[in-house]
């Protein structure tokens, strides 16, 4: 059985998470700068049984792409070279960085560690993964 890798893709980090191999849980894995993301992508899915790459697309509220798909377009077509044999879905990210800070704090999470950016967009892939197992029945 293989994992789902979910990328929370933005300008200056990159937050991912995975599901355990049966697909029950989605934990926060890592959170990185986007010029050192194939490289430990290609590290990640060479080491592991990665079945699906789950990438938050960022919509408005009128369903609309937002103006950050501007730089999401290019890296999901060099994803789509690198991994060709991995397919690539997209997932709603609308509220996904307020539901991440709301989540730190309902689980008693120090201010300092709060504002730690890496921390909210780790949450926030771990969120899209969550969202994207539910709408698929997973």
């Amino acid at each position: 059985m293989g994992r789902i890798l979910a990328i929370d893709y933005g300008k200056k980090r990159v937050g991912l998470a995975v599901t355990d191999p049966m697909k029950m849980i989605a934990n926060g894995l890592d959170t990185i700068h986007p010029n050192e993301l194939m490289k430990y992508l290609d590290g990640y899915c060479s080491s592991e049984n990665v079945e699906t790459i789950v990438v938050g697309y960022p919509k408005q509220m009128n369903n609309t792409d937002s103006e950050a798909v501007e730089y999401i377009r290019p890296f999901l077509k060099k994803l789509r070279k690198q991994f060709p044999d991995i397919p690539v879905e997209l997932e709603d990210e609308r509220f996904t960085s307020k539901m991440a800070l709301d989540t730190m704090i309902q689980g008693g999470m120090k201010k300092k560690q709060r504002q730690d950016k890496s921390n909210v967009d780790r949450i926030s892939a771990t969120i899209i993964l969550q969202s994207f197992l539910e709408r698929k029945n997973i």
